[in-house]
């Protein structure tokens, strides 16, 4: 069993060997290159930018924009499992730097190393030394960043706040001091969608209850799930719910964002792809018709996720695919996708005058703020604990049992690896 087994990774390492040099062979691109992404409708327009670039770039090939819709790519990562495990990937596939990727698909041996890829472009020169550490292991990296963006924004209308006598509360303590008063006007305090979103408000309530520090030791298995700390989370959590709209389950995270742009709620907390939303499909001014802050008790924080794009091994069209990567890697690529998506260059050398003033003040705070990795956007956890947590979630919104919620969030932990037993 032994002889077998190391047979059959030496059989792997030279295949490996042989990708890896052939990533460097320059080959005529043409044909078509399917891309599989979850970036539709109000997020279309960045991802049809990028697709124009390249057509133009390369006219001899044609995108096929294979577009799987739902929030935070939930709908697309079941199609894109049922795909991968099927030998039918696509060329290349847009996934959540991080976890999603490496506990998912590399780990699978299903991707491409892409370093020599980036020996031949100089991105170890231009990508923060910590992402790149989210996008690679020992034995390689293995995807491309098009964007950074920030999990922990509070996002309001200043002028809302001011008619209601408000401010943008800088601690959950704070926001329950004001909430009561705001739903007596008939206000919704904080909006909410569908079961992501709750997944995304909650790790903000959790880095703002942990810290950052503790927060990350809940990923590595040094903080039990079902310690004081964690189950005070839940505890937090079900307090700020009490403040959200009923309707919550039925509605995008575009539809909670608007319940706060039409003057229905104070706040929401969503990624800043709701900055894209606001000033690219509804047009509105950053500063002035909509306004931001850190989510309470997170100052000083980035919670951070990247999007990204890999190479699947066994794909139709590698020299196109990998002509892709190239271009999301480069300047021109994330200079043109990132004002419009609402998120920031993953280069350190971008030319901040292409972008508004929100995305410049999270482009400051990304140098300056402490970093901590999201968990409904798959940096810190692997698919597996993403979709046993998704259930937690939907226990805890029906019982509001917080010791509950904890005690299944362990069990999730070791099943998925992340903590022992």
């Amino acid at each position: 069993m032994k002889s077998s087994r190391w047979l059959r990774l030496m059989a792997l390492s030279t295949m490996s060997m042989l990708l890896i040099g052939a990533v460097t062979v320059s080959a005529a691109v043409g044909g078509r290159l399917e891309i599989f992404s979850w970036w539709a409708g109000d997020e279309g327009p960045a991802l049809e930018a990028l697709i124009k670039l390249y057509e133009k770039s390369n006219t001899g090939t044609k995108v096929v924009n294979s577009t799987v819709t739902g929030g935070s790519g939930v709908n697309a990562k079941a199609v894109l499992k049922t795909r991968m495990l099927g030998g039918d990937p696509p060329d290349t596939f847009q996934v959540h730097a991080g976890q999603e990727l490496i506990g998912t698909w590399v780990v699978a041996e299903r991707m491409e190393d892409l370093t020599s890829l980036y020996e031949k472009e100089g991105w170890r020169r231009v990508f923060p030394e910590g992402l790149l550490k989210l996008l690679s292991t020992d034995r390689g990296i293995w995807s491309v960043p098009v964007n950074i963006h920030r999990s922990n924004v509070m996002w309001y209308v200043p002028g809302n706040l001011a008619k209601w006598g408000v401010k943008a509360p800088t601690t959950w303590a704070e926001f329950l001091a004001i909430a009561p008063a705001l739903s007596a006007k008939g206000i919704v305090p904080l909006s909410l969608g569908e079961n992501w979103t709750a997944n995304h408000l909650w790790e903000s309530v959790a880095v703002a209850v942990l810290g950052p520090e503790k927060w990350d030791a809940l990923w590595n298995g040094k903080l039990s799930f079902k310690s004081p700390e964690a189950v005070e989370v839940w505890k937090a959590f079900g307090e700020i719910l009490k403040y959200t709209n009923t309707d919550a389950p039925s509605l995008s995270w575009q539809q909670a964002t608007d319940m706060v742009v039409r003057g229905q709620a104070a706040f929401n907390i969503m990624g800043d792809w709701a900055a894209g939303y606001m000033a690219t499909t509804l047009k509105l001014k950053p500063g002035i018709d909509f306004g931001w802050t850190a989510s309470p008790g997170t100052g000083g924080m980035f919670m951070m996720l990247s999007d990204s794009f890999g190479l699947p091994v066994g794909c139709a069209a590698r020299e196109n695919a990998l002509a892709w990567l190239k271009m999301l890697g480069s300047k021109e690529g994330q200079d043109t996708f990132n004002p419009l998506k609402g998120s920031i260059s993953a280069r350190t050398d971008s030319d901040m005058g292409k972008y508004n003033t929100y995305l410049q003040s999270a482009a400051r705070d990304w140098k300056s703020n402490v970093i901590a990795g999201s968990l409904a956007h798959g940096v810190v956890a692997n698919e597996r604990f993403m979709n046993d947590f998704a259930t937690v979630m939907e226990i805890f919104l029906q019982s509001c049992n917080a010791q509950a919620a904890a005690n299944a969030a362990q069990a999730v932990a070791i099943q998925s690896g992340i903590a022992s037993r």
